[in-house]
């Protein structure tokens, strides 16, 4: 064999490349790129074509790329609850990134700074670093690769798999195995056949395949070198025969040609997500889910009465899917075999565009029977609990997609019986109960003290009770509870009694804009009329549409609605003065303040808590209710699905009024985690919550999972007048000493 010679350590990026197979190849590479440049032009055509959106999605431009890149870069969303996945994921990125530069590097020293000024740069010490690095990036990609192909066909990942799984997604993951482990042989390859030149060493994974060519004494013709002041030029013999040089021929050509086809692909298929996921994270909406898309006086302009409906966002959405199924691992519906997969959704919607595209029949976008591309019985499994959204490492919007298909079933008139029961109760009664709105304050009649009225006098707090707390018996006892915190808290608060009316929080997620728009319009005006500091709702869903999406609202779109009798016609509490609390949030202040006299001694319950989706995901709202708890002194037991990985009760999006014969229900199964998954499960006395919702759904629970005399469910604020009554009789009893 011949060493090559070389004054500078560099190498060749042509090696053995005739000037026809030079020709040739840039002649593919001219046809890549428009190739690609034709898919990506088709693509951002179909966003071009895209309603707009009703978000600021590009405000802020240079901060957005920079928080994307961040996002990106760090993986941070796939270290989320699977570390296995979030390694896998970092190391194809980091190890594709790298490999990209390095060829971005190469292209732009053959036709950019060598050519142009004389500079090069692929050589020297850089060229050495740069190879060093670029190995171990590799090799970092191809384990990740590797790992990625255990996951998918070994162990099979059960959310790796579903209808939408296809050959694209093996042609994928194949692509990029072959090109890590190609690049590879390719380099082992160049080394051996240049004579294995010293400062190759560095390249350690080539020079390791180059040791194997030289062990088994495969047969080398040599390589003549001329050196020159830019490094150094390879003429290659004749490829005849089995030998160094044939081989590094083979290789040179199937790994260029697969990168050629690989880089046109994209646009395509799958691949397109390196794109279109960026671009998602890059246009996301920080208070994606906490509020939902205001319909204009023209309800029929946010339905989706066809797909051309779908803003360009929702279209991005799509496009950025990856069929990774984190979604539909947490989502509570599919847990309980409900008909949602949120990853069916969006693909079918992606699956159904393309088929209209390459002309196919038009159908129902959603409907009742299996017709259309979505069935209505799917999108009322879905419970809104933004499980979803939050499991997804390329932040897509599924309430917002989900709640245009439920404006539309509303607008159909195809949704269950039992919501137009709600809906008929909220119109006629301004509750979802269907009861007397004089009756909305006769819960307080059991209190030993009278319950101020805030449209009569004023008072700090402006407490919104709501719908359950006011009706529900069960309810009632947390809203009493919480009536004597407030008094025993000495703070001046009071509620609208009949003047209340449901907050239409999730009336408004299972499509019934209108009727949710007239509910926030009657709030708006009696609060006009009354003086307060604070909003303090009871409920974690009130709280969040008075805090995120009331202020959204302009009444003035509406002002010729005879449907719509209000007469305020601006933005409410648009510049934020007015503070919205979780009742947690509001208890917790006082507390600390020293208004509620608790040593943090007078329980001695082992509890367990549930985050509430509008309270948690919704809002970030974790530590409130916990502080609360351990100031009773109770010791918190916490789930394995807790804080943002809290599972759903099964009570949001309308969940709490359908009729479905799921098992085991979303509110059972989380019984039964915390009863057996619990650090100190068996002794677990107290299911505590702060939700009136919870409370509803996990009582029900209970009772049919057959856990009644296992464990109490409470509320935090039964809980603190307890741990007050507890700390009141122990003063009696030193007084009485």
């Amino acid at each position: 064999m011949n060493v090559v010679a070389q004054s500078v350590p560099g190498r060749e990026t042509y090696l053995g490349i005739s000037n026809t197979e030079y020709l040739l190849f840039y002649l593919l590479v001219a046809i890549t790129i428009s190739v690609f440049l034709y898919g990506a032009y088709q693509r951002f055509s179909r966003y071009a074509a895209g309603d707009d959106d009703p978000f600021p999605r590009v405000n802020d431009l240079p901060g957005r790329i920079v928080g994307a890149t961040k996002t990106v870069i760090s993986n941070e969303k796939n270290f989320n609850r699977d570390l296995y996945g979030g390694l896998m994921h970092s190391f194809i990125l980091w190890g594709f990134l790298t490999l990209f530069i390095a060829t971005l590097i190469i292209g732009f020293e053959q036709y950019g700074t060598s050519k142009l000024i004389g500079l090069y740069f692929w050589q020297g010490d850089f060229y050495l670093a740069y190879q060093f690095m670029v190995d171990a990036m590799g090799l970092l990609f191809v384990v990740g690769i590797g790992m990625a192909i255990y996951r998918r066909y070994w162990v099979r990942n059960h959310r790796l798999w579903g209808r939408h799984t296809s050959n694209e997604d093996d042609i994928f993951i194949w692509t990029l195995f072959l090109l890590g482990v190609g690049g590879f042989l390719l380099e082992g390859a160049r080394i051996y056949a240049t004579g294995m030149p010293e400062h190759e060493v560095v390249s350690f994974v080539g020079y390791g395949i180059a040791m194997v060519l030289q062990a088994i004494d495969l047969p080398t013709l040599g390589l003549a070198v001329e050196a020159t002041e830019a490094g150094a030029y390879y003429s290659s013999a004749a490829h005849f025969g089995i030998n160094a040089e044939t081989l590094h021929w083979l290789f040179w050509w199937s790994h260029s040609l697969l990168a050629l086809f690989f880089v046109a692909w994209i646009p395509y298929a799958k691949p397109f997500h390196m794109i279109s996921s960026f671009a998602n994270v890059v246009t996301r909406d920080e208070k994606a889910g906490q509020r939902l898309p205001n319909v204009p006086s023209d309800l029929d302009a946010t339905n989706a009465e066809s797909i051309d409906d779908f803003t360009w966002k929702e279209i991005l959405d799509q496009d950025a899917c990856t069929k990774c199924g984190r979604c539909s691992s947490v989502c509570p519906a599919k847990a309980s075999d409900r008909p949602l997969d949120p990853r069916n959704v969006i693909l079918d919607l992606k699956k159904y565009r393309e088929e209209l595209d390459a002309g196919g029949e038009e159908k129902a976008i959603i409907a009742d029977g299996g017709t259309s591309v979505i069935d209505t019985e799917t999108m009322e499994s879905c419970m809104a609990c933004m499980a979803c959204m939050d499991a997804c490492p390329v932040e897509i919007e599924h309430l917002k997609s989900f709640t245009k298909l439920n404006r539309q079933m509303t607008d159909q008139g195809d949704v269950a019986p039992s919501m137009q029961d709600v809906f008929q109760n909220v119109m006629q009664n301004g509750n979802t109960f269907g009861d007397s709105p004089r009756n909305r304050g006769d819960w307080a009649d059991a209190l030993e003290f009278d319950v101020p009225d805030a449209r009569e006098e004023d008072v700090d707090y402006l407490w919104y009770v709501g719908d359950f707390p006011s009706y529900d018996e069960r309810n009632k006892q947390v809203a009493r509870s919480l009536a004597t915190i407030l008094k025993e808290a000495d703070v001046s608060f009071g509620i609208l009694f009949d003047d209340e009316k449901y907050d239409g929080n999730d009336i408004r997620r299972v499509g019934e804009e209108l009727l949710y728009v007239e509910l926030a319009g009657h709030h708006v005006e009696t609060w006009e009329d009354c003086e307060f500091d604070k909003i303090v709702c009871t409920d974690p869903h009130s709280y969040n549409t008075f805090k995120n999406e009331y202020p959204e609202l302009n009444f003035d779109e509406f002002a010729d609605d005879p449907m719509m009798p209000f007469e305020y016609d601006e933005q409410w509490n648009a510049d934020g003065e007015i503070e919205v609390l979780h009742w947690t949030q509001a208890v917790e202040e006082l507390v600390n303040e020293g208004n509620l006299d608790l040593n943090g001694d007078e329980l001695d319950y082992t509890v367990t808590y549930h985050d509430p989706c509008h309270l948690g995901r919704y809002n970030d709202e974790y530590e409130a209710p916990r502080e609360l708890i351990r100031a009773t002194g109770c010791e918190l037991d916490e789930m394995p699905r807790n804080r943002d990985n809290s599972f759903c009760c099964g009570g949001g999006g309308g969940g709490l009024w359908m009729d479905f014969e799921e098992e085991p229900k979303p509110s059972e199964e989380r019984i039964r985690e915390a009863l057996e998954d619990t650090d100190n499960g068996p002794d677990v006395e107290k299911f505590v919550v702060a939700c009136p919702m919870c409370m509803t759904m996990y009582e029900d629970g209970r009772k049919t999972g057959g856990y009644e005399d296992e464990i109490e469910i409470v509320d935090v604020a039964e809980l603190i007048v307890e741990a007050i009554d507890a700390e009141d009789e122990a003063k009696l009893e030193v007084a009485a000493d």
